[in-house]
């Protein structure tokens, strides 16, 4: 096998399980493997198509690109990423059936909508859960207090799901990098999104480009006489929310974090234009304690190495 990017460019064509269990079984080989981006097309219409060729390109895209991207580790990584999608997805699913429920409330029977319209949500929830069907009521009414009844408990079950997936993922981010959680702003959902995204010591050059993923660094957006940055729009969007929710709680919440807005208010900058100071401040702050955690877990294993 070559050790060219070529080999790894070859997986482009594979399908995605494919790809990582043989990027797995090449970087476990001593292989050097790297991800590219989608190569350009060709400029005619009608240009030649072939898997070999489109390989090719791949590897070309590869020896051109002056930093080369690194592939996301599994272990601890992938654990956190299947255990956060499929927390989201219990969470947008009890979402979904919470505004089902209540769609089930504005055209229930007048008793029921009378009964149930002015209770809050947990309330709400618990109390069509523990519906009973009466006999003596019309069809229309029982099958309303079935159907609320049975949304009920699908949403119990689904946010029962959500926490218990959340105790799992709190425990492998205090496994990974309990500093994290030390910070304001950050809890087991946000930190273990930080940690699938940064993924491992070595995977960005500099933080930088930590941030330029993050999608949080500065886009000049300068004219004439005007000076100024705007935000970035691109990158890991899961971990730009994250960098979002620190800083919003942050601005809530800290009093350094107040002064500094209003400082910056103070010199003519809009409220957005601080959170974006706020959120490269977060990120590049993140970074030091993702790698310098890294480098002592490293040193904590040398140790215990050469103790052996």
């Amino acid at each position: 096998m070559s050790t060219s990017p070529a080999v790894a460019a070859g997986l482009w064509k594979a399908s995605v399980a494919t790809a990582l269990d043989l990027a797995a079984f090449l970087d476990q080989a001593g292989e050097r493997v790297v991800e590219v981006c989608r190569p350009k097309r060709a400029t005619t219409r009608g240009g030649r198509k072939t898997d070999m060729l489109d390989a090719i390109r791949a590897a070309k895209e590869a020896l051109a690109t002056e930093h080369l991207i690194q592939p996301r580790l599994r272990g601890e990584r992938e654990a956190l990423r299947v255990l956060l999608a499929t927390r989201n997805g219990a969470v947008v699913a009890s979402t979904a059936a919470i505004n089902q429920l209540k769609a089930l409330i504005v055209s229930a029977p007048y008793d029921l909508r009378v009964e149930l319209r002015t209770l809050k949500r947990p309330t709400l929830v618990d109390l069509c859960a523990r519906l009973r069907e009466s006999a003596a009521r019309s069809l229309e009414h029982r099958m309303t207090v079935r159907a609320l009844r049975s949304t009920a408990r699908r949403i119990q079950s689904l946010q029962a799901e959500a926490k218990d997936l959340e105790k799992e993922i709190l425990i492998l981010v205090r496994q990974a990098a309990p500093e994290l959680l030390e910070l304001l702003g950050v809890g087991p959902i946000t930190a273990a999104q930080i940690l699938a995204s940064w993924s491992h010591q070595g995977g960005f050059r500099s933080k930088a480009a930590f941030a330029s993923f993050a999608g949080v660094s500065p886009i000049p957006a300068s004219s004439g006489l005007t000076n100024r940055h705007r935000l970035n729009r691109s990158g890991d969007r899961q971990l730009n929310r994250a960098m979002h929710t620190i800083t919003l709680i942050g601005m809530r919440l800290d009093p350094v974090t107040k002064t500094y807005v209003a400082r910056r208010i103070t010199e003519g900058k809009t409220s957005r234009d601080a959170q974006r100071y706020l959120k490269r401040t977060v990120c590049r702050q993140i970074f030091k304690i993702l790698e310098r955690a890294e480098r002592t877990k490293i040193g904590h294993t040398g140790e215990l190495v050469q103790a052996a």
